[in-house]
């Protein structure tokens, strides 16, 4: 005990406090252990003559030396001891990248020093088993000992493979034991599985893998040797092949851990997708750092034992667990286990603790040193993903992630295997080359443009105040606690404290464009005790230091304390300065930094977009998996084929038919068989396809982008596609979601209505509606009727007063009459609304007011206020000054309590000149007719029917009134006030508490009472001593326009069987009357249900009484269900849609927040899919995302929300699809959309034109994708059984690699992107034509089959036909014609010519570019054939290029071009006789409309024929008879749709065996009438 003091404090002096240090000493530590454990094992056994015990002794040693090596080094976070498992952890964003080549010299330096030490020990051992003469080439290679192999058996085909398909496996094992959702090993006992996992794969891999699998294990050693004097051969013979354990391991790493992701979406679905992060700014997402990925490392990480606490400082990845050697601080008992695996091949001590969360932010002004202790980031940003060293393994890692990258990498290595290649390699890596190298490209492009925007942004100058001078300093070089100066226009380098700015009382004025999209200037103010540090000699010894909550997304939120000078002084939103802000009108103001670069508002709220997925793209998944499946079994009926000819056949020729040299037995000939068909027909699923489908996408993401009917000419402002995987999911909408306020309106407010003292002033004195609009010369009501002169309104003259808004209407009068005549009533409603507000005015010129408003509706008001003599002139931070009457009233400012969503109120408390304090209040009725005293109902029940006539007429409502304060009361409840502000922890509440209290117990007044008391008040006592009057002053109602062609795009979407819901927050009555405006609701429904309980048994109750009207109204038409019948719910959603006659639902926020329960959601659900139109009120944007999230989940249909609002960023990010409307709300909105334009009335043309054909065309291109793909393998099939099962191809290789990606590719390509079954006009016409989609019709797991059909059989053809013909004939000169090389040359030229063909049966919309693709590709075919067939390509390259003269003299055959016709004939007439039959006998909806569109062609052709030759008749009678000839006929008979239109739906069905026949007949009769004539297009 004496001494334990003293070797304390020695062994102190020994520990070191570099983390980087103490983890490079450990990854020494632990690699030096594992080489020399296993060198010693592998030396022992070849000195001592090699056996096979000896050589599963030294895969044993291994094993043990990786256990023995992850106790040793393993425990420290960062020991992978090996850089193949150093790579895998920095592409799962666990290791930094700087650290990988640290660790990568660490661990090849221990390596050849234990390569060293081996020597050392068995010097003699070595010294007499080689007599002296150590070699790399002698007996046993002596070299071998050290190095994993010797060069002379390394290649490509040998170890290259091996390493990396071992390295693969063996990451993949290591990340699965270390996730602990696995659940699988034991804590502690990590590094004995990982042992024998090494172990496992030793044996497995043997001689082959040769312990290798780590690049350190391999390349010390190897250097050892050659400075050991051992010569270069150890690194040039064998052809140089000495990198490849040192670059496969690596390509492994890479290989393993994309592999393993996959498996972790497979197994872990709820981690697939990201879940949804804030609203997006401007940044991308990335891939690595998506929260599946996050989600991932949290589950590693937490296999780390947490044995000793993460020292403050240290870096992510830094140590939790450290063994005793290492340790910082004084040894812990608690210690439970070691940290977890590590490995021969290559492991680690897998990621420690992280550091643990912040949980508040200190802040010393102009004190770097006491700051950077925290080690706070720096204000350097990046958001680009790579870097020159990092982009090649993480963007391979990011590529192999797709299942059909690593599918082809598969294949690939199968085929540099010669023992089952039958094909070259190159038929594979140049396409798959290629897609990689262009995605690379890509990616690379994009992350230069990202680097550059970095570098731009933190290279920008900013002043910092250091050591008392102001200095130019990068923002890159800005720092947590340093003061700097921002000058007019400049963008803010950091979130900052405002200190002082040139502006009286600390004000400024900044513009928030970069953060949150509204472009209205806002007011921050710098606390006084700091503003008037304006002095630079004073803001250098300012010492202050700030404590506030630590980095967060919350953009309106902040809460902190400032303590200087022994004083706290609280700090909010309104006193910072946020990074992405813009100075503006203020010279120049100073500011502390509180947050830094990624820790700043901004960039934590530039979170990654949810990723979508398609329909398709999930079907397509699917369908991979199932052609895999018949694959796998193509090639499983082959290779059994193969054994049994081989057993039966080819035994009796091995004499000039050998066997190759590993090949013993049949099963094994048929064994490598299998492989090798995997390989030649792997091409019924070509990595093309996956090109193709992106460049398809991408150019209908153009189409929309220059789609001029869709540019708002207005705001100058076009449709832009800002994703391009969703759009044929806009062709199978079935919900739409849509906010109303700026999406259905136009969010211009204007000032229409108001109730003052129980007296409603309308929109005119003839009580006009509100609705009125008037143009230039003439009135029209909302019917579009005009209104006769004598009624034209006139608006109310304003010119008495000079401030005036020009711009303003009012058409009322008596309420400016009452203002002029004094009355005080009037004068308080108009001095409220000039007074409560946060506005912000400028004048540039005099007189010339511009005003600032956060909100439409703020601006509104305050410019009625201006108008009706109330002008608001100018504020300061406790001053307001307003023009009342003409003269100026400057109140003094007390206090602002500012609106927010919970509240939905907001207040001031000022003081008069007479030094009275008075409160006013605005909010929504709701919230503000609960908080009045109820002491005369006369008033407050006028106001109330005011408020219920002007939300009826879809207007926006709010209540006023007011209170005076008793100056004892204001001091103690200030004084309350200010202790809530100072709260570090719920101070929202708090002042929440104080802000209700002083809001509440407004009293009405009665009406027609006289005023008493100061300003007419009447007096009531509250509390002890406290005298507070009291009064209601009325409502304003706010008109927000309904945008163009809102009614007509709703019309149309309804008919094209889209169901619309609105989400809003306004109230009931005004949503209501808005639906009824956009023909949502309509006056022939049913009825209209109207959810309000405010108890979960209240709207389940209501929920129950709709479905069981709907149910009874079913009944009463004969449907015969019955409500009681014990139906799933399934079964009773698909009974309720059913139900006859036209329903609405309509459901409050608080009704919505029960139903939206888990025990009610389904009924809810299912009564308002029952209903033709959905509008929820007063709903939050948490509820908005949970309504569009309860629909995808139990529907299975695709959604789209439509909004313009930061409210609508959660809603819109949930849906299936999202759209932006770019109004009056800012941008993040369509920050956050994967569509964005600026009207509502373009959505309609977005979905039925737009989305219709993308989804058409996706189709169309899939389908004949896989059918010429199956009709080009399958030959290879059939052609097995007359080869003996081979593996011989039937097409040259040549032909198989251009065939997918030059002779076929184009021509899809042109179909994918120019197809259309019918024009735009017609989508418009007919939204039934959009059905389709929604049934998803036009490509499913049928059509796919009947594709793979039609592939099959035009493959059965393609082959027997030609081989049947060969089999008799002759040349011309009478020789057989039946060869290999003319058969095959034959059998191409046939696919060619009959894909090309049926192309063009599939091609509904034929543009010069499809014809050009189509006959140039055929044309390019024979080009290329001819010149591969050529004598000189042959005399250059005579082993690539053997079918010489081929393609000349078979195609000159007559035979040849007979067998070539007859194939496509046959091929091809069975698909037009069905397609014929098709069309005449069950015509689908667009085959109707393509057919009028054709005969409508005619009857203008004719009747333009009849003009010429002077025939006249009456234009009205010619119309009616040809009308009723040409379109009776086809609009009775019922069999032209399968799918109604909105035009033909109501006629009935009548049985004709050809109503095509008929129509034609009839036609042809009336040809020769003189009155034929244009007939009008149908209407749909």
């Amino acid at each position: 005990m004496v001494c334990a003091k003293p070797l304390a404090q020695i062994r102190g002096q020994f520990r070191i406090r570099s983390l980087l240090v103490r983890q490079c000493l450990a990854e020494f530590l632990g690699v030096f252990v594992l080489m020399l454990l296993t060198q010693g094992a592998v030396a022992q056994a070849v000195t001592s003559g090699e056996t096979k015990g000896n050589f599963f002794t030294m895969f044993l040693a291994g094993s043990l030396a990786v256990m023995i090596a992850i106790y040793v080094g393993g425990n420290v976070s960062g020991a992978h001891l090996n850089p193949a498992f150093s790579l895998a952890m920095c592409l799962l964003g666990r290791l930094p990248w700087a650290k990988l080549p640290i660790y990568s010299l660490v661990q090849l330096l221990s390596a050849f020093c234990a390569s060293g030490a081996t020597y050392a020990l068995y010097y003699d051992a070595l010294q007499n088993y080689t007599g002296g003469n150590l070699t790399v080439t002698g007996p046993k290679e002596t070299a071998s000992i050290f190095a994993t192999y010797p060069a002379p058996y390394l290649s490509l085909n040998n170890g290259f493979l091996d390493q990396v398909l071992g390295t693969g496996v063996l990451i993949v094992g290591l990340l699965a034991i270390l996730d602990r959702r696995n659940k699988g090993v034991p804590a502690g006992l990590e590094p004995v599985v990982v042992g024998m996992l090494v172990l496992v794969i030793g044996l497995s891999m043997g001689a082959n893998c040769g312990f290798p699998l780590n690049p350190a294990r391999d390349l010390g050693p190897r250097l050892f040797t050659y400075m050991a004097g051992w010569g270069p051969e150890v690194f040039s013979a064998g052809n140089g092949w000495w990198w490849v354990p040192v670059v496969a391991p690596l390509v492994g790493a890479v290989l393993g851990t994309a592999t393993y992701q996959l498996l972790v979406a497979v197994h872990h679905p709820e981690d697939s997708e990201p879940a949804q992060e804030p609203a997006s700014t401007q940044h991308k997402a990335s891939a690595l750092g998506s929260p599946a990925w996050a989600q991932t490392r949290e589950c590693l990480a937490s296999a780390s034992s947490q044995c000793l606490p993460v020292v403050q400082g240290t870096d992510l990845v830094g140590g939790a667990g450290e063994i005793p050697v290492f340790l910082r601080g004084p040894i812990r008992a608690e210690r439970v286990s070691h940290g977890i695996a590590g490995t021969l091949l290559g492991e680690m001590a897998l990621c420690a603790k992280k550091r643990p969360p912040e949980e508040e932010r200190r802040a010393r002004a102009n004190d770097r040193e006491y700051n950077e202790k925290f080690q706070y980031a720096s204000n350097c940003i990046k958001t680009s993903k790579y870097n020159i060293l990092t982009f090649l393994p993480v963007n391979l890692f990011e590529q192999f992630q797709e299942v059909a990258n690593t599918y082809f990498l598969f294949l690939l290595i199968l085929q540099l295997i010669p023992q089952i290649s039958s094909l070259s390699w190159f038929t594979t890596i140049v396409p798959l080359v290629l897609v990689l190298t262009i995605t690379a490209v890509k990616d690379a492009t994009d992350d230069y443009f990202r680097h550059k925007s970095d570098n731009q942004v933190n290279n920008r100058q900013s002043q910092v105040l250091i050591n008392g001078i102001l200095q130019q300093e990068q923002w890159m070089n800005v720092c947590v606690g340093d003061i700097i100066k921002l000058e007019n226009n400049q963008f803010v380098a950091a979130d900052l404290l405002l200190l002082s700015s040139s502006e009286p009382h600390g004000l400024c004025y900044i513009e928030t464009a970069e953060l949150d999209g509204e472009t209205n200037m806002k007011v921050r103010q710098a606390i006084p005790v700091t503003s008037e540090l304006g002095d630079i000699s004073k803001l250098a010894k300012f010492d202050g230091e700030v404590i506030c909550e630590p980095p967060n997304n919350k953009l309106d939120k902040f809460s902190g304390t400032l303590y200087w000078k022994e004083n706290k002084f609280p700090l909010s939103n309104q006193n910072m300065l946020l990074r992405g802000c813009v100075l503006r009108n203020t010279e120049w103001c100073f500011g502390l930094v509180i947050f830094a670069g990624p820790d700043t508002k901004l960039m934590q709220n530039s979170g990654r977009t949810k990723f979508k997925r398609t329909s398709i793209d999930r079907l397509m998944n699917t369908l991979v998996l199932w052609i895999f499946g018949f694959l796998v079994c193509m090639g499983v009926i082959l290779a059994i084929g193969n054994a049994i000819w081989e057993h039966e056949v080819g035994t009796r020729f091995q004499v000039y038919l050998p066997w190759d040299e590993a090949v013993d037995s049949a099963f094994f000939s048929g064994f490598l068989s299998f492989w090798s068909y995997i390989i030649i027909l792997n091409t019924v699923v070509p990595i093309s396809l996956y090109v193709s489908v992106e460049v398809i996408r991408l150019g209908h993401s153009y189409f929309i982008n220059w789609d001029k009917k869709m540019f708002c000419t207005k705001k100058r402002t076009p449709a832009e596609a800002r994703t391009t995987t969703l759009n044929e999911e806009l062709g199978q909408v079935e919900y739409i979601f849509s906010d109303k306020t700026g999406t259905l309106t136009q969010n211009i407010m204007v000032f229409s209505k108001c109730s003052v003292h129980g007296r409603s002033y309308e929109a005119s004195a003839l009580t006009l509606p509100s609705s009125v609009l008037l143009c230039v010369g003439d009135v029209f009501d909302v019917l579009g009727h005009k209104a006769e002169l004598g009624e034209r309104p006139e608006p109310v003259d304003f010119s008495f007063n000079p401030l005036a808004d020009k711009k303003f209407f009012f058409w009322d009068s008596s309420l400016l009459e009452a203002v002029k005549m004094g009355d005080p009533d009037t004068h308080e409603f108009f001095r409220l609304l000039s007074l409560c507000h946060t506005v912000m005015s400028e004048e540039k010129n005099e007189g010339e007011l511009y005003y600032k408003a956060q909100s439409p509706d703020e601006g509104a008001l305050v410019t009625a206020a201006r108008n009706f003599g109330f002008v608001f002139r100018s504020r300061t931070p406790k001053t307001v000054t307003v023009h009342e009457m003409g003269t100026a009233v400057t109140y003094q400012l007390l206090a602002i309590l500012d609106f927010n969503n919970i509240r939905k109120r907001m207040s001031v408390i000022v003081r008069n000149p007479e030094g009275k304090i008075r409160l006013y209040c605005k909010g929504a009725d709701t919230i503000l007719l609960e908080r009045l005293h109820r002491c005369t109902p006369e008033l407050l029940n006028a106001t109330t029917d005011h408020l219920n006539e002007y939300a009826g007429e879809g207007l926006r409502t709010l209540v006023l009134a007011y209170k005076d304060l008793d100056e004892e009361y204001y001091e103690e409840w200030a004084e309350r006030r200010l202790q809530a502000s100072l709260a570090q922890d719920s101070r929202e509440d708090r002042l929440g508490s104080i802000y209700e209290e002083v809001e509440s117990n407004m009293m009405v007044r009665a009406a027609g009472e006289a005023v008493g008391g100061p300003g007419g008040l009447l007096p009531m006592t509250i509390g002890p001593g406290t005298l507070v009057y009291l009064q209601l002053l009325g409502a304003t109602a706010i008109e927000d326009k309904l945008q163009q062609g809102v009614p007509e795009t709703i019309a149309l979407l309804t008919l094209a069987n889209i169901k619309i819901w609105v989400l809003t927050g306004d109230k009931q009555e005004t949503a209501v009357n808005i639906g009824y405006s956009c023909k949502m609701l309509t006056d022939d429904m049913t009825e209209v249900f109207v959810v309000t309980g405010h108890t979960v048994l209240e709207v389940r109750e209501e929920l129950r009484k709709a479905r069981e009207k709907m149910m009874d109204s079913s009944r009463a038409v004969g449907n015969g269900f019955t409500f009681q019948e014990k139906l799933s719910s399934s079964k009773l959603t698909s009974v309720l849609e059913a139900v006859a006659g036209e329903y609405a639902l309509v459901i409050n926020g608080h009704s919505l927040a029960h139903a939206l329960e888990a025990d009610m959601e389904l009924e809810f659900l299912e009564t308002a899919c029952a209903c033709k139109a959905v509008i929820c009120c007063r709903v939050t944007p948490l509820q908005k995302a949970q309504v569009v999230e309860l629909v995808k989940k139990y529907k299975k249909a695709v959604t789209l929300a439509i909004g313009d609002g930061a409210n609508d960023v959660s809603m819109i990010k949930t849906a299936h699809i999202g759209v932006g409307i770019s109004g009056q709300e800012g941008i993040q909105a369509v920050l956050a959309s994967d569509y964005s334009f600026s009207q509502f009335k373009f959505l309609q043309r977005l979905l039925l034109v737009h989305g219709r054909w993308s989804y058409l065309r996706m189709c169309k291109f899939l389908c004949y994708f896989f059918y010429k793909n199956f009709a080009f393998t399958m030959v290879h099939f059939w052609f097995g059984f007359f080869c003996g099962f081979s593996a011989q191809t039937v097409y040259d290789q040549y032909f198989i690699t251009l065939y997918n990606i030059v002779y076929t590719s184009l021509p899809v390509l042109a179909m994918g992107v120019f197809d259309q079954d019918v024009p735009e006009q017609r989508s418009m016409e007919y939204p039934k034509l959009y059905e389709p989609g929604q049934l998803n019709l036009l490509f499913n797991k049928r059509e796919f089959f009947i594709c793979i059909a039609q592939g099959i059989y035009t493959s059965v053809l393609m082959f027997f036909i030609p081989y049947g013909v060969f089999a008799e004939a002759t040349r011309d000169d009478g020789t057989q014609l039946a060869d290999y090389q003319s058969f095959a040359v034959t059998v191409a030229t046939s696919l060619v010519i009959v894909v090309s063909v049926q192309i063009g049966l599939d091609t509904g919309y034929w543009t010069a570019i499809n014809h050009f693709f189509i006959w140039g590709s055929l044309a390019v075919y024979f080009a290329i054939l001819f010149a591969m067939h050529s004598n000189g390509l042959f005399d250059m390259f005579p082993n690539q290029f053997r079918f010489v003269g081929n393609a000349q003299n078979t195609l000159a055959q007559p035979t040849v071009w007979l067998t070539i016709v007859l194939t496509t004939v046959v091929c091809i007439m069975p698909v037009v006789a069905f397609r014929f039959l098709r069309l005449n006998l069950k015509p689908d909806l667009s085959d109707t409309v393509r057919y009028t569109q054709l005969v409508r062609k005619k009857q203008k052709a004719q009747h333009r024929c009849m003009r010429r030759v002077g025939r006249t008749g009456s234009r009205r009678s010619g119309y009616a008879f040809s009308h009723q000839e040409g379109f009776g006929e086809l609009i009775m008979s019922g069999k032209n749709m399968r799918l109604s239109s909105l035009a033909l739906s109501s006629f009935t069905t009548r049985s004709s065996s050809s109503w095509i026949e008929s129509l034609r007949r009839k036609k042809s009769d009336s040809a020769s009438s003189p009155s034929a004539g244009a007939d009008k297009p149908l209407k749909g």
